[in-house]
């Protein structure tokens, strides 16, 4: 108990034993009580005090057990005086309990809050209208509204607050704020740093000084608890790198001279630098020392670290329990070597009992059945505890994309050698509906949308729907995709489709189906095979193309044709977070052949890759690389529409929608009435047998709360006229350079109908009379690659 509430209590008590001196003349010990009233409340029915009434009619009069009846009805806090009375009456005495309630806040009044909300005062004050006025929960909110204030940059802000009696019992509460001017950091100081300067120091801070940005960012804003933490970034910085004696003291803030900004200076005593000495092990060991050290991040003759020393008692820790060893500890025991300047850690090792899993709890699933949750974990009853295998389904349950939230913990079991595993999750919508839009000198309006249910039933199947209208497409899908087929590890599916989109120099319309099977190896490793049918017609040539035709320089596509074709294809992910990623590879390899009956022959290769890196801070680096061939077999060119186009917001931004491709300049003459011939130039995309194309990204957030994020990117690719000419100019156009570049930036929001990107790519090298000058702007809804 703190000071001020003992001596509270001491007052209380005093008050208490001197009103009962004063009411021991009306009673004594002994006396027959034959009523007990409550008197002087208003607002509290005397039912609610009398429930904490011990004395009852009929009882003696005891001074102790009124004491403590007076204690109780204080207690409740309803009220600001309790006090004892009696009357003598036939048969004994008439004991009234006499009160003075606490007024009540009718109205909470505030008045100067321009620059923080009025709703954010109220929120920090926390005294609420009708309710008991208490000057200590005031003080408290007053303090709690200042630090609102400081924490928005104005240091200086006063808040005063007034009390209006209406009446005995009803009062106003004013709070008047008088907010200042925006005070911000201005400098930083560190002194008794040497080993790192102070602009090294800085990096590692939340709290920075005041820059141009300020005002757009907050940058230079004091908070109490951000500036805490900080103390504690930079003692790791110190910790992580030898100094183990390093003290870093409290912040010390002052007020400039004019009042108008703050300085902050943070002393630091730095010590010496520790490098590892000797590192052993006791205890229960498992395996042998040679093996156990193999498990260490650290190293002797290495600079000690607290986070290495922190990541290898979890690496020793989870290898014990990956063994079934759920409770093994492992201790750090360290000695300090002054002399050389070097720290021996011993790890004691205590492998406890080994456990088993008894139940496997589920909840939180209003909508998947559980059976949705269970397969994705790598445990099931009875199985020995193993903590990677854990970490890894809860990794699974996040990849499926069903769950806002997915926590797994242990519990006691039926016996001390089994344990629960409680898995609790959080749904979250599973149904998108996905738009996209652009625009180009060469294609107009381009737009589509879906609609897709990743958890239909919830039952795991994935259900999709598409139409799209655009000026120059349109599309009908319908597809379903069972990811554990009849309860096994294959997946099923298979979807039904109908498109046609015209393109720069032809209209193609496709009509089929495809049927699509996958396995997994392993947990990173998974296979697919696909079979597709399809019929399709191309139509509306354009005027180049045609001429090209006529003029025998362009072999001319078959206007009907169908395919019937299978596609093997082998990937692996070891992504942290599939729908999201910050770390980790995603990989594939597929072939495509078509000869399985129709018209269409040929084969089709494509590689994959994408690498994921985090820089920090949130940020993320990737590179994303792919090539891929097509070749005709069995006699058959490949067809115009199955060659390779890039171009836009999926392989190089800020060139045209499927203008990057072997071209050819075409001219056509148009005759007039008058016999007059006026020639027109244009160009036939042929598309390329192989393409080979490399995106570099950087993404940082932008609102992290938001899932708003911003990119900057640099693509560079080709697609090309055949094998032996790939990285070479086009023999059609010499001007064609081997390598397109772009460059650009752009957004991204995880928005509540899809994934959106909004980039702007400009080219490095734009080809003459083909890209728009200064780039390109697109949007769409989706998925990310």
């Amino acid at each position: 108990m703190s000071l001020g509430g003992l001596l509270l209590r001491i007052f209380v008590s005093a008050l208490l034993a001197l009103q009962l001196l004063f009411a021991t003349a009306a009673f004594a010990e002994g006396d027959k009580i034959v009523a007990i009233k409550v008197k002087g409340n208003k607002r509290i029915e005397s039912a609610a005090v009398m429930q904490v009434v011990k004395v009852r009619p009929g009882d003696e009069v005891d001074l102790d057990k009124v004491d403590a009846d007076l204690r109780a009805i204080f207690k409740l806090g309803y009220f600001r005086e309790v006090s004892a009375e009696s009357d003598k009456t036939d048969g004994g005495i008439t004991l009234t309990y006499v009160v003075l309630e606490k007024p009540v806040v009718r109205e909470v009044k505030i008045e100067g809050a321009k620059e923080v909300s009025t709703d954010k005062v109220r929120e920090a004050l926390d005294v609420k209208a009708n309710s008991i006025y208490s000057p200590k929960d005031v003080a408290k909110g007053v303090k709690k509204v200042k630090k609102l204030y400081s924490d928005e940059g104005y240091y200086l802000a006063e808040v005063e607050t007034k009390v209006e009696k209406k009446n005995d019992t009803d009062l106003n509460l004013l709070v008047h704020i008088k907010e200042g001017d925006k005070i911000l950091i201005e400098k930083i100081k560190f002194e008794g740093n040497h080993a790192f300067n102070d602009k090294k120091l800085k990096k590692q801070m939340e709290t920075v000084e005041r820059w141009w940005l300020s005002w757009l960012t907050g940058g230079g804003t004091y908070k109490e608890e951000v500036l805490k933490n900080d103390v504690a970034l930079i003692a790791d910085l110190y910790l992580n790198n030898g100094y183990v004696n390093v003290k870093v003291g409290e912040p010390k803030v002052e007020l400039l001279p004019d009042k108008k900004g703050l300085t902050v200076t943070i002393g630091i005593t730095e010590g010496d630098q520790y490098k590892l000495g000797a590192l052993g092990f006791k205890g229960d060991l498992l395996e042998s020392t040679e093996e156990l050290s193999k498990k260490l991040k650290e190293k002797s003759g290495e600079l000690f670290s607290r986070t290495n020393l922190r990541t290898d008692v979890f690496a020793l820790t989870d290898e014990y329990a990956d063994k079934g060893y759920a409770f093994a500890n492992a201790s750090p025991q360290t000695r300090i070597h002054p002399e050389n300047k070097t720290i021996d850690i011993t790890f004691e090792m205590e492998k406890g009992a080994k456990v088993n899993i008894d139940r496997i709890n589920i909840t939180g699933n209003t909508k998947s059945r559980d059976k949705v949750v269970r397969r994705e974990m790598k445990l099931m009853e009875g199985d020995l505890y193993n903590a990677t295998a854990i970490k890894k389904s809860k990794q699974n349950l996040m990849n499926t994309g069903f769950f806002e939230e997915a926590n797994i913990n242990t519990a006691k079991g039926t016996s001390p050698d089994k344990i629960d595993l409680n898995v609790d999750v959080k749904e979250k919508p599973t149904g998108t509906f996905s738009v996209g839009a652009g625009y180009s000198s060469l294609d107009g309006i381009i737009g589509q949308g879906s609609i897709q249910q990743s958890n239909f039933l919830g039952l795991g199947l994935k259900l999709s729907a598409a139409v799209s209208f655009g000026t120059k497409s349109q599309t009908y899908n319908l597809g379903v995709t069972d990811p554990y087929f009849m309860d096994t590890k294959w997946t099923l599916g298979g979807d039904v489709y109908r498109t046609e989109r015209q393109y720069i120099d032809y209209t193609r319309r496709a009509t089929g189906a495809d049927i699509k099977a996958g396995y997994p190896l392993s947990d990173n490793v998974s296979t697919f095979w696909v079979y597709r049918y399809e019929e399709k017609e191309i139509f509306d040539e354009s005027q180049g193309l045609l001429e090209g035709i006529h003029n025998g320089t362009i072999v001319a596509p078959e206007t009907t044709s169908t395919t019937s074709s299978i596609t093997a294809s082998l990937s692996r992910n070891t992504t942290d977070y599939r729908l999201d990623p910050s770390n980790g590879t995603v990989s594939s390899l597929s072939v495509e052949f078509a000869g399985l009956g129709g018209s269409n022959r040929f084969v089709r290769s494509i590689a994959d890759g994408i690498y994921f890196h985090p820089v920090g801070w949130g940020s993320v680096a990737s590179i994303h690389g792919a090539f891929g061939m097509i070749q005709g077999v069995m006699g058959k060119d490949v067809q115009i529409d199955e060659k390779f186009y890039l171009g836009g917001i999926g392989t190089l931004r800020g060139f045209g929608n499927r203008t990057v491709s072997p071209s050819r300049s075409t001219e056509t003459v148009v005759t007039d009435y008058r016999g007059v011939g006026t020639s027109t130039g244009g160009r036939v995309y042929l598309g390329g047998e192989t393409e080979a194309y490399v995106n570099l990204e950087y993404t940082m957030p932008l609102v992290k709360e938001a899932g708003l994020k911003g990119v900057l990117f640099f693509d560079a690719g080709n697609a090309y006229p055949t094998l032996e000419k790939t990285f070479q100019s086009y023999d059609q156009n010499p001007a064609s350079p081997a390598i397109l570049a772009s460059y650009g930036f752009g957004i991204r929001w995880f928005s509540p109908i899809g994934p959106l990107r909004l980039e702007y790519g400009i080219p490095v090298n734009p080809r003459k009379d083909i890209d728009h000058p200064g780039g390109r702007l697109e949007f769409s809804i989706g998925n990310f690659f």
